[in-house]
């Protein structure tokens, strides 16, 4: 690696959000910080044969508002979220991309799956009716490419492009790539996850991992190191995220919302080989990159799986790297699910606004943990926070964690 290349340093400068609990990044951080949760009965399909009826999905989200109609044909509802966010997040950097030299400007998204409703759709019209009735967008909508695809063309971001998939690990894996690619000579890459599936089709993939929960009310489906954690509730939504190459940030005069200081990825042992999972050294390695001790972190964003012994590997992950109620730990995504390629791009969201508004956001509904091993923040802490430390882990043995501090 070249002295460039290594010295590059990578800010956010935009935001946008489409989450269950507020359309908007202010609409949604009101909410976070006031408590409020999207989780609700399903209502994107009759969902009273599952045995999970519960979800978090974005309220108020009428296409038409947000997406040219010309492109409401061919877009699965997920792509329509990621549409949105990115507008809103290009809009809120302020960046005009076709002012920057030709191809410096790209995209890098998370998926886990792609427009799993659009192709749901489209299959049955095949069984049912016959290919004639299949649409044409069908060849690519289901991709799990598309929303880089899609936010490329609207944006005109011809530059670097990509996808990562790596399920609720998949939001920090994607600023990382974009990361690399500013390391490389790009000037701005629009980054992060949008993502959901909740139909039939995704909800019965969901189900056969067997760690949703099937608890009937919102407010004790989804419980993060409590003693009564029996699953997860899945939601729609995410964050995307500009992140420019903080010179050319700085000339221009944008606004920063932070830097991205460190970041590693890791994966855990195959199942039956023994040894520790990886989030620890995941951690290690990214607090290490951004020359930080433990110390020096004043949050952390948990990845918060709600399965018992996921939630202990990660409590031991993180007394192991602080000791005993070393660190105040919190996990908004209570109020929202856990949105698969979007949730991490979401705590990174939610991590920069924390050092921008000098607040902690609260894990709602917890009200017994487990042990008392974790500072778990349960209601609003106000107070400096200038380092943040977002963990998230995928379905498969992915471990990812990035460091984000204050722009100095």
């Amino acid at each position: 690696m070249t002295t460039a290349l290594a010295t590059t340093t990578a800010v956010f400068t935009g935001i946008g959000v489409t989450a269950p609990n507020g359309l908007g990044t202010e609409a949604w951080w009101r909410a976070t910080l006031a408590g409020e949760s999207g989780i609700r009965p399903v209502s994107r399909f009759d969902a009273s044969g599952y045995p999970a009826r519960l979800a978090g999905e974005v309220p108020g989200f009428d296409p038409a508002e947000h997406i040219p109609s010309r492109l409401l044909p061919a877009t699965d509802h997920m792509t329509r979220l990621a549409l949105t966010a990115a507008k809103e997040a290009v809009e809120d950097s302020g960046a005009s991309p076709d002012e920057l030299p030709p191809y410096s400007a790209g995209v890098v998204t998370a998926a886990s799956a792609g427009g799993f409703e659009y192709g749901q759709r489209e299959l049955q019209a095949l069984w049912s009716k016959g290919g004639q009735y299949v649409s044409a967008y069908q060849s690519y909508a289901w991709f799990y490419a598309v929303n880089t695809g899609q936010i490329s063309i609207r944006h005109g971001l011809r530059g670097p492009s990509g996808v990562l998939v790596t399920e609720q690990a998949g939001g920090l894996d994607a600023v990382a790539q974009a990361r690399r690619q500013l390391r490389k000579g790009s000037k701005l890459i629009v980054s992060g996850g949008v993502d959901g599936a909740i139909c039939p089709w995704g909800w019965t993939a969901q189900l056969t991992g067997g760690r949703m929960s099937t608890v009937a009310d919102p407010g004790r489906a989804y419980l993060p190191f409590d003693a009564e954690a029996s699953g997860y509730v899945v939601g729609e939504g995410g964050a995307i995220l500009v992140l420019e190459d903080a010179e050319a940030a700085r000339a221009r005069g944008a606004r920063v919302y932070g830097r991205l200081a460190g970041y590693a990825a890791t994966f855990d042992p195959a199942p039956g080989r023994g040894g520790e999972p990886g989030l620890r050294r995941a951690a290690e390695l990214a607090l290490g990159e951004a020359s930080l001790a433990p110390s020096a972190v004043d949050v952390v964003f948990a990845d918060a799986a709600g399965v018992p012994e996921l939630d202990r590997q990660e409590t031991d992950a993180l007394t192991a790297l602080f000791g005993a109620r070393g660190v105040p730990v919190t996990a908004p995504k209570t109020m929202t699910g856990r949105l698969l390629a979007g949730g991490a791009s979401l705590d990174l969201a939610a991590a920069l606004l924390s050092v921008r508004d000098a607040v902690i956001p609260p894990t709602v509904n917890v009200t017994a943990p487990a042990d008392g091993a974790l500072d778990l923040v349960t209601a609003v802490r106000r107070g400096p926070v200038r380092t943040a430390l977002v963990l998230a882990r995928g379905s498969g043995g992915f471990n990812a964690a990035a460091v984000v501090t204050a722009d100095d």
